[in-house]
């Protein structure tokens, strides 16, 4: 049984015939056991690719080919890498259903033609990260608010080769979400111990990304926040499934 509607498998085909410029690959990995929703996952894979012949999918087994999780760096399934020539550093872990399956085709798009809509500020900020930066989003498949923080991740990694960016779906991996403090999404962990609440506008969350590298200092920081607050801007976030 197809996950797709005809009618957002017909708005996909066209919006891709419109939007894509270079082969994009989905790179999978997934096993036949212990994995609770490896086989949706692949199944929406599948069904994205069908819908252009510049979307390839790859599949790999994360047991039996553990050389090629290991080089792509990939600890934990069901992991979705989207890539094209260049590996960028996109990752999904977790399936991308729901709200973030719109995650997954925007980046789709952005790896197609290779570029994002960063504001140039950010461009500036990125050339001075001389050093690996892991963004780790957790989400829910029913935040509303998840995707915008996911998006802006994957932006930072298309945008910079020091970046690497995950999607971590907190339902399915909860040891993470324990391990993180996660009690409301979206949270995002930068560097393992720089932490950022809600749905942050992008000069917030590539300040943060530049307090995880010593480029700005925590108070720095806080006075950007509040001037966003005190603009009216707020960082929307939903409680974590019963954690509420």
């Amino acid at each position: 049984m197809a996950l797709l509607s005809d009618k957002d498998r017909q708005f996909l085909q066209n919006h891709f015939q419109q939007t894509l410029v270079n082969p994009v690959k989905l790179v999978f990995f997934t096993q036949e056991i212990a994995c609770q929703f490896c086989r949706e996952t692949g199944q929406i894979l599948e069904e994205v690719a069908e819908l252009s012949d510049k979307i390839t999918v790859e599949t790999y087994n994360f047991v039996t080919d553990k050389e090629v999780a290991d080089r792509y760096g990939v600890d934990k399934i069901p992991a979705t890498i989207v890539m094209g020539d260049v590996d960028y550093g996109i990752r999904f872990y977790g399936i991308p259903s729901g709200y973030e399956f719109t995650s997954l085709i925007e980046d789709v798009i952005d790896v197609s033609r290779g570029k994002t809509e960063l504001l140039p500020e950010t461009a500036d900020a990125l050339a001075q990260i001389e050093e690996p930066v892991h963004i780790q989003v957790f989400v829910t498949p029913t935040c509303p608010y998840c995707p915008s923080a996911v998006r802006m991740a994957h932006s930072l990694a298309i945008a910079s080769e020091n970046v690497r960016a995950d999607m971590v779906e907190a339902i399915e991996f909860p040891h993470l979400a324990n391990k993180y403090s996660v009690y409301g999404v979206p949270r995002t962990v930068i560097n393992e111990e720089t932490h950022l609440e809600g749905a942050a506008p992008e000069p917030l969350f590539v300040a943060k990304v530049k307090e995880a590298v010593g480029l700005m200092t925590a108070d720095e920081v806080e006075q950007l926040l509040e001037g966003l607050i005190a603009e009216g801007q707020e960082l929307p976030e939903e409680p974590l499934e019963g954690q509420e």
